[in-house]
């Protein structure tokens, strides 16, 4: 199996400093491990604001507002409850860039056949619009799939503030 390097979280920073943009985050599956491994680089005071760790259902109703009704129809882990749950993250934290992580990192809770163990969900809040992502990691070890998750949520970033800066009509909106 092919590994995939390593993140480039000083560029994202970096981006995010030079486009004076800040950086919310509501985790669930990742317990704080996004923000915990964004902390010691440089700049990183000036962009995130906070994050929150949402593991439980009742702290993502209570914390970030997300229904209970969608947590009941969709369930904790979907796309349905990242979206609320950066939506909620934006209400608390009005950061230009609110991101919301969930899923499954072990047997139980939603885990079924077309939502197996491995199977995160992130939404990313920019300029109002949600950018969503589904990925279905394989294996079971809870420590890999949640560092597989942030993974994906550093390079989702990445790959959205690179666009932004690609379009010079962004660039304006982005500085406000």
């Amino acid at each position: 199996m092919k590994k995939s390097k390593e993140p480039d979280l000083e560029t994202l920073v970096k981006l995010c400093l030079q486009h004076k943009l800040t950086l919310a985050l509501a985790e669930s599956c990742t317990c704080g491990l996004v923000a915990a491994q964004l902390a010691p680089v440089q700049g990183v005071s000036e962009v995130l604001l906070g994050s929150v760790v949402t593991y439980h259902a009742e702290a993502k109703q209570k914390l970030l507002g997300v229904k209970k009704s969608t947590l009941t129809t969709y369930s904790a882990e979907s796309q349905q409850t990242t979206n609320e749950m950066a939506q909620g993250l934006h209400r608390k934290l009005p950061a230009e860039i609110c991101v919301a992580v969930t899923g499954l990192c072990g047997p139980g809770a939603s885990e079924s056949p077309d939502k197996p163990v491995g199977t995160v969900f992130v939404t990313i809040l920019l300029e109002g619009r949600a950018h969503e992502y589904r990925e279905e990691f394989p294996g079971t070890d809870g420590e890999q799939l949640r560092q597989q998750a942030a993974t994906l949520v550093y390079e989702k970033l990445l790959e959205l503030l690179k666009l932004y800066q690609a379009d010079p009509s962004k660039q304006t909106a982005l500085a406000k």
